[in-house]
């Protein structure tokens, strides 16, 4: 067991060190968490961004500690999508960064985040983006049922919507 977390510990800071970005940035502080209200307008932003598409997502808002705070999924969503969306929205806030820095570090061959436990493992998938505000990350928003950049942009959308 010890030897086990002692190289999820080492896994963990070579993942930390391979993004130059977190390297000169510190992550952001955590704040409080989104209201009801907050979470139902980033899921009707990201909602309308994919109906204007015509994609049908599931749309999962967690607050900071990664609790789920609001779920809705399309009608005609696949059935996978509802625990994609959760997962890339988890991973987002747990780890302050968007999923997609995961598969950013999965494509270039980093693949040491493949080694943590089942429920600290982050999904490595464009989707999932945290909220901030006032500098501090709030929640995140995870979408799925589009191709990447789809899920991308529909959750940029659920972002930008909370003030």
């Amino acid at each position: 067991m010890l030897r086990h977390v002692a190289m999820t510990a080492a896994l963990g800071t070579n993942l930390v060190l391979a993004w130059p970005a977190a390297a000169q940035t510190p992550s952001p502080e955590y704040g409080m968490p989104l209201s009801n209200q907050q979470a139902r307008d980033a899921a009707a932003a990201a909602i309308g961004e994919a109906k204007t598409n015509n994609w049908r997502m599931a749309i999962a808002i967690v607050g900071p500690d990664g609790e789920l705070l609001y779920f809705e999924k399309m009608d005609g969503t696949q059935a996978a999508s509802a625990a994609l969306a959760m997962r890339k929205a988890r991973t987002s806030a747990l780890f302050r960064r968007p999923s997609k820095a995961f598969a950013d570090q999965f494509a270039a061959g980093n693949i040491g985040f493949m080694t943590f436990p089942d429920d600290a493992r982050p999904i490595a998938s464009e989707g999932g983006l945290p909220i901030l505000i006032g500098g501090k990350i709030v929640g995140a928003i995870g979408t799925s049922g589009g191709t990447g950049p789809q899920d991308g942009q529909a959750a940029a959308a659920g972002m930008a919507a909370v003030k």
